[in-house]
């Protein structure tokens, strides 16, 4: 029972900070949701396609009009084709500031007929190094698939065609901090990152083989909007906890069906996991212990 009133408490003490957040669905153009960050000249559009390339000038990106405090987003983006060794295509949600908080999806290039590999990874408070890398069951560059990132107050879930991939649970009862009052923009970039993405930076970018293409459709954004005005003092929409879709007690957690998705992806295509790695971390890392995924 001291359990529960601890969760509650730490929730009340999230949804008492607010009530400047506009909760809101949208499923648009680019153009509605997000801008160019850089390198304006690097993006083309086809229709409701946005492709945004990297050459041996620049690579390019872009970041969302407004921030967002829980919620979901979903972009459905078809990878550089052919041979992207040392290239990264980068689709992540990020706050601002050095105690920031980031969810991460990498999308680490290869040589031809390699597979991509995809490394996420979560800061909270400005301390990252969670990485996990995993290869897809599919080829990510022949087709559009969708990358997802949810977002609520008990657990952060990324999904890759509505597959969770990885689970960051909410254990502010362990002591350990969760990230849940900062709100985050949504960014993607491609970038030239050959020291370090493909076979640990042995393998290099080869311009010959480019511009290198990412494509991008399909963007959706489901969750409580922050103007840039008020956010610091943004950390959830006012009002019954439960009145959200991503707050619904049902979504808490993963469902039977999403559990067994987690465990055959982890069986089938992680290659890296953090937790696991007993050279960068002699002591498992304290999150390690409790998360059940």
């Amino acid at each position: 029972m001291v359990k529960g009133y601890v969760i509650l408490g730490l929730l009340s003490a999230a949804f008492a900070l607010v009530g400047t957040c506009v909760c809101s669905s949208a499923s648009s153009r680019f153009d509605d949701l997000f801008q160019p960050s850089w390198a304006l000249d690097h993006f083309t559009y086809q229709g409701d396609v946005l492709n945004m390339k990297l050459d041996n000038y620049s690579g390019a990106g872009f970041s969302s009009k407004s921030k967002y405090l829980f919620g979901k987003v979903t972009v459905q983006i078809k990878l550089v084709e052919g041979d992207s060794a040392g290239t990264v295509t980068a689709y992540y949600m990020s706050s601002d500031g050095p105690y920031h908080n980031e969810f991460d999806f990498e999308f680490l290039g290869n040589t031809t007929g390699e597979p991509y590999l995809v490394q996420t990874n979560v800061y909270v408070n400005g301390v990252g190094n969670r990485e996990q890398r995993l290869n897809l069951w599919f080829d990510p560059t022949k087709d559009f698939h969708s990358y997802s990132i949810l977002w609520n107050h008990r657990q952060v879930v990324f999904l890759v065609d509505e597959t969770p991939v990885r689970v960051h649970t909410n254990l502010e009862h362990k002591g350990i901090p969760y990230p849940k009052d900062q709100p985050m923009g949504v960014y993607s970039s491609i970038w030239n990152a050959d020291d370090w993405a493909t076979q640990g930076g042995r393998v290099k970018t080869d311009w010959s083989k480019g511009p290198f293409i990412a494509s991008y459709t399909g963007f959706q954004i489901d969750g409580c909007k922050c103007p840039d005005s008020v956010a610091s003092r943004c950390a959830a929409a006012s009002g019954d906890p439960k009145q959200f879709w991503w707050d619904q007690p049902t979504m808490s957690e993963l469902n039977v069906h999403q559990s067994h998705q987690l465990l055959w992806v982890r069986a089938n295509h992680m290659v890296y996991d953090y937790c696991s790695d007993t050279a960068r971390f002699p002591a498992t890392p304290v999150e390690c212990q409790h998360h059940q995924h």
